[in-house]
């Protein structure tokens, strides 16, 4: 399904949520195109088993042999496992954390990434887009060592990557989080998720103070349901901000031969 997130003045944010087949064994995912002033980014564009359905789809709203780039929030197969077929198929620039820079051109045939990577230091960077810019903002350790989300600032929506991700029917994708009801129905789907693929409280806390002073009306992960509006974005903060996650959860009972 193809879900307008924010359409305005020639300038487009689009979610494909069910191009994996629930009978599949894979996790769901979501994948994003912005498009502005006839420029077009493709976020986590996932893997080989959406990357044919996800060329048809976005065609109707952006020709993909025409996309500006590709944005990686991290390595992973289920962000860049169709990456050498993006190679192939565009003059896409590749933007991904300096970190994996060196690691997904494994991806890919040889030489198919040669001037045509960009990696993003630790510090982040702004990207422009058409007339408007995406601002890649650092997640480190959110869950990668070297993680970045994209705010689209026209839109005010923050690609938050696997921050906020929910294991869900995709059938449910489509209608955002608003309310403190919804919210709190919906952490049992995000709970053990973030407890093991998030780092630390710690460095949960760093990036919470970091969104909090940014202006974002939606919060979008890359699984699973979304967040719209003050009141879901901030529940989801104050949640993730308390959240005993990854390391802190750890003991020596962890690490025993078996």
């Amino acid at each position: 399904m193809s879900i307008e997130l924010f359409n305005e003045d020639h300038h487009v944010c689009m979610m494909f949520s069910d191009l994996v087949d629930d009978t599949a064994d894979a996790v769901q995912t979501n994948q994003f195109l912005i498009v502005s002033d006839g420029e077009g980014a493709l976020i986590d564009p996932s893997g080989n088993m959406t990357y044919n359905a996800l060329v048809v789809a976005m065609g109707r709203y952006f020709p993909y042999k025409r996309l500006k780039y590709l944005l990686a929030s991290h390595q992973d197969p289920d962000i860049v496992g169709s990456l050498n077929r993006w190679m192939m198929s565009t003059d896409a620039a590749l933007l991904v954390s300096d970190l994996w820079s060196r690691f997904v051109p494994h991806f890919c045939t040889a030489d198919r990434t040669s001037g045509r990577l960009i990696g993003i230091s630790d510090r982040g960077m702004r990207i422009a887009l058409g007339k408007d810019e995406i601002i890649a903002v650092p997640a480190h350790f959110l869950h990668a060592e070297g993680n970045f989300q994209f705010y689209d600032v026209r839109s005010r929506i923050l690609f938050s990557g696997d921050m906020g991700a929910s294991l869900v029917h995709h059938d449910s994708v489509p209608q955002p989080i608003t309310t403190l009801e919804e919210f709190r129905a919906h952490v049992r789907y995000m709970e053990g998720f973030h407890q093991r693929y998030m780092v630390s409280r710690k460095v949960c806390g760093y990036w919470v103070e970091m969104v909090r002073a940014m202006d974002i009306d939606a919060l979008v992960p890359q699984h699973g349901r979304w967040f719209k509006g003050k009141v879901a974005v901030g529940a989801f903060l104050d949640w993730v901000a308390g959240l005993e996650c990854g390391i802190d959860r750890f003991t020596q009972a962890q690490y025993q031969l078996p």
